[in-house]
C-alpha cells in the first residue's frame, strides 16, 4: 500500500522556518520515479532537487518527499510566500486552486517548484556533471573484440554521434528499476540505455557503436542533448567503457 508522510523539512531557509513543511512518499517495491511523479502530477526533475537524488534508482521504504507544503501565518500574502520560494503568484494559485488571491491563517498551500526554475537547475545539473567527468583510460578493442561485443551488422536508420558513459545496476539497496520501469536486476546483461527524450525518444530500439542493439530505457539529470548512459552488468564493466564518442543509431 501506497504511504503518505508529512514531515518538517529541516535545513530550508524561510522567514517562519516551521511553516514549511513536506509532503513524502514511501516507496514500494515496483515504483519508479516517472511514477511517482506522474501520480502526484509533479515532475522527475523536481523530485531529484527535492531529494538530492543523483540518479533513477530507488528502493523500497525510501522517504520521497514529493513537494513542500506552507502553512499560512498571519500577515502573509500569495505575494510574499512567491517571493519566499521563488514561484509567482500564479503558479501558488494554480497548484492550490485559488480564484483569488485571499488566504486564511491556518491554511496550507501546496508549492511545487517553477518550471523555468527546473530547467535551470536541469542545465545546471549537466554542467557539473559534465565537469566532474574524470579521464578514463579506455581499453582499445580490436576488430575481433568488436565483432565479438556487438555482432551485429550496422542497421540503418537516423544516426547521432554522441558521448556515451555507463552505468551498472550493482549497488547494495538499489532496486535497479529505470524510469520505464525496465527491472534491471531480473536481467543483469539487459542492453539498455539512458536517454534525452529529446534527443531519442524513449522506448525506441537503437544500436550502439561497440554496444549493440539496446532500448532507450532510462534517463538521467546529466544525460541531455547528445549524450547517452548504457547499462552494464558490472561496475568493472562500467568503468572499463569509461567516456567514448560513438554512433547511435535510432532504428524505431
Amino acid at each position: 500500500m501506497k504511504t503518505i508522510v508529512a514531515t518538517i523539512a529541516a535545513g530550508l531557509m524561510f522567514a517562519s522556518p516551521l511553516s514549511t513543511s513536506a509532503l513524502e512518499y514511501e516507496v514500494v517495491e515496483g515504483d519508479t520515479l516517472w511514477g511517482i511523479a506522474n501520480e502526484y502530477e509533479t515532475t522527475v526533475e523536481s523530485l531529484y532537487e527535492l531529494n538530492e537524488l543523483d540518479s533513477d534508482i530507488i528502493y523500497p521504504k525510501q522517504q520521497i518527499a514529493i513537494y513542500k507544503k506552507y502553512l499560512v501565518e498571519k500577515g502573509d500574502t500569495l505575494f510574499g510566500i512567491s517571493e519566499e520560494n521563488s514561484v509567482s503568484v500564479e503558479e501558488l494559485k494554480e497548484w492550490n486552486k485559488l480564484t483569488s488571491d485571499l488566504i486564511l491563517v491556518g491554511q496550507e498551500l501546496i508549492i511545487k517548484q517553477a518550471e523555468e526554475e527546473e530547467d535551470e537547475k536541469a542545465e545546471e545539473k549537466e554542467v557539473a556533471a559534465a565537469n566532474s567527468i574524470q579521464p578514463t583510460e579506455v581499453k582499445s578493442s580490436t576488430a575481433s573484440e568488436e565483432e565479438s561485443n556487438t555482432n551485429d551488422d550496422q542497421p540503418e536508420g537516423k544516426t547521432l554521434s554522441v558521448v556515451a558513459t555507463a552505468y551498472t545496476a550493482e549497488c547494495d539497496g538499489c532496486t535497479g528499476i529505470t524510469y520505464t520501469g525496465i527491472n534491471l536486476n531480473e536481467d543483469r546483461n539487459a542492453k539498455v540505455i539512458a536517454v534525452d527524450p529529446d534527443v531519442i525518444p524513449l522506448g525506441s530500439k537503437v544500436y550502439v557503436e561497440g554496444y549493440g542493439y539496446a532500448i532507450a530505457g532510462d534517463i538521467g539529470s546529466a544525460i541531455k542533448g547528445n549524450r547517452i548512459d548504457i547499462h552494464l552488468p558490472t561496475k568493472e564493466e562500467a568503468f572499463d567503457w569509461g567516456v567514448r564518442e560513438v554512433n547511435v543509431t535510432i532504428v524505431e
